[in-house]
């Protein structure tokens, strides 16, 4: 569980002017990214689970406001104040796996301004990192092409929550599981693995290692590259020939060098010693443009392990994500900034499906009425969460989801044309009419 103390300073700083002030009335927040990074046409939205499961459970201990009354700054009675606090308010969201496109609320928060003031840092944690996570692995799932896609990414990931994150999201792409025994116990997804270079090493002989080995776990992946790539699978020929009937092996795993020429040689060797069932498996700082290579290629690789450049997004490690004030108190708040106009008001974004495709979005006031289907959902109310899909069901919905997105879309660079989305005509009066009066207002 994170701790309410995961907020920024200001955040605090805030909170506490809001109670001096005796501003308490509800505001409406509204999480989006400004833009796309490269070589992405769309963002996956993720982490909605643990954002509603944080604000469920949001409260300060007492040791934490204990340590709050010795910083400086912080007043008793504010301090005192928070002993009590829980989020109260209702969210509405995206559901996890929905494409959403730059300056689309991804998740809303309606709530008194204190509560969903100091709630900013958290969620933005959460739905940046996991929706990049997602939109990684959906990308890397859909180059495989159907072939199995296994997270090996939690010993690069930056901490641990991140590395659950991501063996969750992999998943949720459609891939098969992960490495992480801790991710497949939370979600109860596959979980995969056999050995490491260190088991081979620490044997006098390579093929030691692999009869070792394979009678303790008779249905495994040889792991064929530390000394030789091919001399390794010729041990692995010549195991079957030892055992005979008792041979089981299911894969050989391919770890480095020219995946292409070793997967061809080795699948050769295989098949000519009988073992067409033997299967083989790939990694070594794999992405969605390796793999795609590799597929287009003919490359015979039947599955593919990935790390690094999952787990950390590698090409697209951040997006301009931020959480803003849109209405206080009932009224509209914008923003001007340059690059960075904030529309007035509580919003909803209504998408057209054409032909079975995603054809536009609008995004529009909340209670407008504009063609197309609205896509924020209420998840949570007054606190407490609504009812939520399961893993499984969210998975089955992505997959839906990607069907639905135009097809020059689904590229692995971006789209000459992007996705058309844009603002309703209320809301472009909302923004004037606030424009006008504020330049009359500010010289």
């Amino acid at each position: 569980m994170i701790s309410a103390l995961f907020t920024d300073l200001y955040e605090l700083n805030m909170a506490q002017a809001y109670c001096v002030e005796r501003m308490a009335d509800r505001a409406v927040f509204e999480l989006a990214y400004r833009k796309l990074p490269d070589h992405r046409n769309y963002i996956v939205a993720a982490g909605l689970e643990d954002a509603l499961r944080f604000l469920e459970r949001f409260h300060f201990t007492m040791d934490e406001l204990d340590w709050l009354r010795e910083q400086r700054g912080f007043s008793d009675p504010f301090v005192s104040s928070l002993e009590d606090l829980r989020f109260t308010g209702d969210v509405y969201a995206l559901p996890e796996g929905t494409p959403v496109f730059p300056n689309e609320p991804l998740l809303q928060v309606v709530a008194p301004i204190m509560e969903a003031q100091l709630v900013e840092t958290a969620l933005l944690n959460m739905l940046h990192f996991q929706s990049l996570a997602l939109t990684k692995a959906e990308r890397i799932v859909r180059a495989a092409r159907g072939r199995q896609v296994v997270d090996f990414g939690s010993r690069r990931a930056p901490g641990g929550d991140a590395a659950l994150s991501v063996a969750r999201a992999t998943y949720l792409a459609g891939g098969h599981g992960t490495s992480n025994v801790l991710a497949g116990r939370t979600w109860g997804m596959p979980i995969f693995g056999t050995m490491a270079h260190s088991y081979i090493q620490a044997h006098e002989t390579e093929a030691g290692a692999f009869e070792a080995f394979a009678s303790l776990f008779p249905e495994t992946t040889l792991l064929v590259d530390t000394y030789d790539t091919l001399e390794g699978v010729r041990l692995v020929v010549d195991l079957k020939k030892r055992l005979g009937d008792r041979f089981r092996v299911s894969a050989v795993r391919l770890d480095s060098g020219d995946l292409v020429a070793l997967a061809r040689e080795a699948r050769r060797m295989l098949d000519e010693a009988g073992l067409g069932s033997v299967t083989i498996f790939a990694s070594s700082g794999l992405d969605e443009y390796h793999i795609a290579h590799l597929v287009e290629t003919g490359a015979p690789i039947d599955a593919f392990g990935v790390g690094t450049k999952m787990a950390v997004s590698a090409d697209a490690p951040e997006l301009d994500m931020a959480y803003k004030l849109v209405e206080y108190a009932g009224k509209g708040r914008f923003k001007l900034s340059r690059g960075k106009t904030l529309y007035p008001g509580r919003k909803q974004i209504f998408r057209k499906i054409l032909d079975s495709r995603m054809a536009g979005d609008t995004i529009g006031r909340f209670d407008e009425s504009l063609p197309g289907a609205p896509l924020l959902r209420l998840s949570m109310l007054a606190g407490r969460i609504q009812p939520q899909p399961s893993l499984e069901e969210s998975r089955h919905y992505i997959q839906q989801q990607m069907a639905q997105l135009p097809e020059e879309l689904l590229s692995l660079e971006a789209a000459v044309r992007p996705y058309p989305v844009h603002f309703s005509e209320n809301l472009k009066s909302d923004l004037e009419s606030l424009r006008s009066r504020t330049c009359v207002l500010v010289p």
